[in-house]
């Protein structure tokens, strides 16, 4: 028995530190992956649309052509950038939040436009695009030829080298190793060896140093904190603006809705009751017709209250209250929820709720899909929640959707929106607002 518990003992560090490699192996070419995939996009991405930026600007002066085509050009400048700060959170675990000025509500297209023209996060974009092309494609390509380069080193070794040349004259270099004959392809192989043991410790840093040269970039700089707090100050006027819209609202349903019912619903009782010895017929009609109204105007307040507060969200969270949602929507949806036992604060839950609802209804009303999903799950100190669907697509911020709004009840959280809309589809609805769990 002794002897079968030392085994035990003996034989699970060994499970551990092979479980431990296994993991680090898959992190280090995940890495490497990972990096190479940004190095192409980066490149390709950035370096297009800088192009268009730049074609776009020079327009403005001939017959004010740039002023069509600039405000959509730096609509996708900022989607690029948007899904380049969510794969740095999600890939390096590096935050970079947005800076963007919120127009304000109600804001027609020049308003809107001109307004994104004069942010200073445009322009801090459109100076990060050239940079992102070079330096952002270097600091990406590193991490991936640190992981793969080793390999042509091995296959040097193996005989490749004499592909490249016949033994009597270098025909390859690899690194600082000439490769001439059997005994430098060796070489190059042990030092391919080498990098790949660097790659072991260096992939996943180099490519959470690319992320951090992306923050830099797309940060604030020494003016962060100004506009941190013209950022702050404006979305505390959006909530303030909001709130006392969505009070004038409630006011607005009471008087009409339920006030008026239970207004009328006294007039046919007081009726009810002087006609209850004359004319019992029309009095037994009026109170059968008072507690319709009773019934109706019940059903009015209960959506009245559940526009305010859903109560399935105070009480069992944000995840069930979702899934309540999605079972009223008449397109089939499935909804997947890991954010553990915890939950956020009720404010970061009513925001998510009510712009996962938006979305829902922007689906049901403009998408034509036929079927929805929603994946809500909290990793890395954020709530992330996207909504997908198989409709049409064409979605956009400010385009009467909605999506406006819910920009807007989000960045009072420091919150993220990305769209992802192509014409024909699917549309791809991402929000992240920064929250712990309690």
């Amino acid at each position: 028995m002794d002897r079968t518990d030392r085994r035990e003992r003996v034989d699970r560090p060994a499970d551990n530190d092979a479980a431990g490699a296994r993991s680090r192996g898959r992190t280090v070419v995940l890495a490497g992956l990972r990096a190479l995939f940004l190095a192409v996009v980066s490149l390709g991405g950035s370096l297009s649309l800088l192009v268009l930026s730049l074609v776009s600007l020079a327009l403005v002066p001939v017959l004010g052509v740039g002023l069509l085509t600039t405000p959509l050009v730096v609509k996708w400048v900022r989607a690029w950038a948007n899904w380049r700060r969510l794969v740095a959170v999600r890939w390096g675990g590096v935050r970079i939040p947005p800076r963007y000025r919120v127009p304000p509500a109600g804001a027609g297209w020049w308003a809107r436009a001109s307004g994104v023209l004069r942010d200073p996060a445009t322009w801090r974009e459109f100076g990060w695009l050239p940079l992102d092309a070079v330096l952002g494609f270097l600091t990406a390509l590193v991490p991936a030829l640190l992981l793969l380069y080793p390999f042509e080193g091995f296959a040097l070794a193996l005989g490749l080298w004499r592909v490249f040349t016949d033994g009597t004259y270098v025909g390859w270099w690899y690194g600082f190793v000439p490769v001439g004959g059997q005994g430098s392809a060796l070489a190059a192989g042990a030092l391919g060896a080498v990098l790949l043991v660097a790659s072991w410790w260096l992939t996943p840093a180099l490519l959470r140093f690319h992320f951090l040269f992306t923050r830099v970039l797309l940060g604030g700089g020494r003016g962060e904190l100004a506009e941190r707090v013209r950022v702050l100050t404006e979305t505390r006027r959006d909530a303030v603006d909001t709130s006392a819209a969505e009070l004038r609202r409630i006011e607005r349903d009471l008087h009409d809705g339920a006030q008026a019912r239970l207004v009328a619903m006294g007039m046919e009782l007081g009726t009810a009751e002087a006609l209850i010895g004359k004319n019992p017929e029309k009095a037994r009609e009026l109170l059968a017709r008072a507690r319709r109204s009773s019934g109706e105007a019940l059903a009015e307040l209960r959506d009245l209250v559940h526009g305010i507060h859903p109560p399935v969200l105070a009480e069992r969270g944000l995840g069930d209250a979702v899934r309540a949602l999605a079972l009223r929507l008449p397109l089939d949806t499935e909804v997947t929820v890991d954010i553990g036992g915890g939950r956020a604060d009720a404010p970061v839950e009513s925001a998510a709720y009510f712009a996962v609802s938006e979305v829902l209804t922007n689906a049901v009303k403009h998408s034509g899909a036929e079927r929805v999903w929603v994946d809500l799950r909290y990793a890395e100190g954020a709530l992330r929640i996207a909504v997908t669907d198989d409709g049409r697509g064409g979605a956009r911020i400010g385009g009467g959707s909605g999506l406006a709004g819910v920009e807007r009840r989000l960045g009072t959280f420091d919150g993220v929106l990305a769209v992802g809309s192509p014409v024909g589809g699917p549309t791809v609805v991402t929000m992240e607002i920064p929250c712990e769990l309690s």
